[in-house]
């Protein structure tokens, strides 16, 4: 696992896009790159210089195929805290050329969300899998809605929000965490570890904790994504803040093999 340091949270996001950005550009096989994205506030960053590379003709999205982590599981696509909404608001409606074909998003008022959510594992591997998945974590480490204690094997399926998830995310439900839907829509973590790569999103004092159990603790349910220690292909890209809980050897480690990498 790679840990790429940056100072701040401005230069992590220009670096998790440029690293986007090659890997698409880089991609030469007659299907299209299939990229897994999450929401939240961690990736806007990723997400406003991703635009701007596209408006700069620098990257296109012409031949990608987007399968997002999670919906809210009642909210319909056009209220304005569902996750269809977010990605549409912060990077789609902003690209030049993503072919609203290839935009997939599980559906939040489905009448069948186990059927949705296998239906959404088939299309995936339709496409020969994720080559790769972009994900941000909470403050208690877990990946997608995959809350803590979910198995690191799970597939896409409906998720139990605890309490603490609903609390965190009620301030964009004006602060009542009641608001906040029950359930959600969410790829697993077998799914996520599926990806051929994955780069995981960590910034702020706040994740320092859950930065520290995912780099330097075990393989664990507690903290779900820290199933990425198993990835062959998978990389965090953090700021300086997410490192306060790690020890000073582990974080001088990652800073001089992932030296050239520092913006």
């Amino acid at each position: 696992m790679r840990v790429v340091i940056q100072e701040n949270y401005d230069k992590m996001s220009k670096w998790a896009a440029q690293y986007i950005a090659a890997k698409i550009n880089a991609h030469k096989e007659d299907r299209p790159f299939v990229l897994g994205l999450p929401t939240g506030s961690s990736p806007i960053g990723v997400y406003n210089e991703l635009a701007k590379m596209n408006q700069a003709g620098e990257v296109s999205f012409a031949n990608v195929v987007t399968f997002n982590m999670d919906e809210y599981l009642g909210l319909p696509r056009e209220h304005d805290q569902s996750y269809w909404y977010f990605m549409h608001y912060y990077f789609f409606d902003k690209l030049v050329d993503m072919k609203p074909e290839n935009i997939n998003i599980l559906n939040g008022m489905t009448d069948d969300p186990e059927g949705e959510c296998a239906r959404y594992e088939e299309k995936m591997a339709s496409y020969g899998g994720i080559d790769l998945f972009m994900g941000g974590i909470g403050v208690d480490g877990h990946l997608a809605f995959n809350e803590p204690y979910t198995s690191l094997t799970s597939r896409t399926g409906v998720r139990i929000l605890t309490t603490d998830t609903r609390i965190v995310n009620s301030r964009f439900f004006d602060n009542d965490p009641e608001k906040v839907p029950a359930k959600a829509l969410s790829v697993g973590i077998g799914t996520v570890m599926d990806s051929k790569e994955v780069l995981v999103l960590i910034n702020g004092h706040n994740k320092a904790r859950a930065m520290a159990a995912v780099v330097e603790g075990n393989v664990s349910q507690k903290w779900t994504c820290s199933a990425i220690q198993m990835h062959n292909g998978a990389i965090i890209a953090c700021d300086e803040a997410a490192c306060g809980e790690l020890m000073v050897d582990t974080y001088k480690y990652f800073l001089d093999i992932e030296k050239d990498e520092r913006l």
